[in-house]
């Protein structure tokens, strides 16, 4: 609790009067600049650009949802793979002139790569929530180029320390002999936070809950409340267990969007994948529908899932659920 409360002031001073006044008549803005790679689209996709013409009408800038890593286990640069990508998990949210991001894994790097070309020389923040510690989500770490670049620039990683801390986690995986620049050579300031299962008010009007999930060695869930939507990431869950399945459904309870753990088929998950820690489509709109959460998207990937794989798991998976999408690299969800 005591460190909850240091995250909490210290966030609080930190966007003190930055907060953007939504106008709820434009809540549907995300239809008006969402994309996805299995929707037929007619012209080109829609750009930053598009998004932010779109939010001037309603005079706001809305929740910005982006993926940059969408694959599960291990990066897959495969040439079939391409569509939905190879990055392993790592997904952005903007909101205002606020940065999120969950989870660091390879996917982690290519944001990087545009947060610098963004800032160029100027520093920023960046709250960072991390699910676990499993290699596909913190090994973008050391390749994430603004923790070299500005000492004034400032990050704040929150996860649980219930089995090691964050901090001692990146220093471990960039000691020798596995890595050849240590953490030491990282100028940006960086903030480590303890949180557990439970509320905090990161400010007036944002609100982070989070949920343990069923996964070996424990997963964290988040769910991210604003004053225009609720974002819940819940990926690396297995179902089964009576606790952990009541516990998911209350996190994504009446949320705009769920990002889901969808790594299984269901035939391979009940033939020889029980007790890995990951779930299926089917469970996943089993969860989206007794949550009355809106819009379900999979995620976590298989790598052994090809585009045409994932394509066929949407189209099945809408069969019981309309409002069901594929994470996709590149793709953005607007609120």
């Amino acid at each position: 609790m005591r460190a909850a409360a240091s995250l909490q002031r210290s966030l609080a001073v930190h966007y003190r009067g930055r907060v953007p006044v939504p106008d709820r008549r434009c809540h549907q803005l995300r239809e008006i600049v969402s994309w996805e790679p299995t929707r037929q689209l007619t012209g080109r996709r829609p750009s930053s650009e598009d998004t932010k013409q779109a939010a001037l009408v309603c005079g706001l800038e809305p929740m910005r949802i982006k993926f940059w890593g969408v694959r599960g286990s291990t990066p897959t640069p495969q040439s079939e793979n391409m569509r939905y990508g190879g990055n392993t998990s790592c997904v952005e949210v903007r909101f205002g002139d606020r940065i999120y991001i969950f989870d660091c894994g390879t996917g982690f790097r290519v944001l990087g790569q545009q947060l610098q070309s963004e800032f160029g020389d100027r520093p920023f923040s960046a709250q960072v929530f991390v699910s676990h510690f499993h290699w596909d989500h913190i090994q973008g770490m050391p390749f994430f180029r603004p923790l070299y670049a500005n000492a004034e620039s400032r990050f704040l990683f929150q996860c649980s320390s219930r089995t090691r801390s964050l901090k001692q986690v990146l220093a471990d995986q960039m000691a020798a002999p596995y890595f050849p620049v240590d953490i030491g050579q990282m100028k940006a300031r960086r903030d480590f936070y303890d949180i557990e299962s439970g509320r905090i008010t990161i400010e007036d009007g944002v609100q982070l809950q989070t949920a343990w999930l069923n996964h070996p060695q424990g997963c964290m869930g988040f769910r991210l409340e604003t004053k225009d939507g609720i974002l819940v990431y819940a990926t690396d869950n297995e179902p089964g267990d009576a606790a952990f399945d009541k516990a998911v459904r209350k996190l994504a309870e009446g949320a705009d969007v769920l990002i889901y753990d969808a790594q299984y088929l269901p035939e391979e998950y009940e033939a020889r994948r029980r007790g890995w820690g990951h779930s299926h489509w089917r469970e996943a709109v089993n969860v989206v529908m007794q949550s009355g959460a809106k819009e379900l998207v999979l995620f976590h990937h298989d790598p052994d899932h090809t585009d045409a794989i994932i394509d066929k798991v949407v189209h099945e998976a809408r069969n019981y659920y309309p409002k069901v999408r594929a994470a996709a690299e590149g793709m953005e969800i607007n609120l």
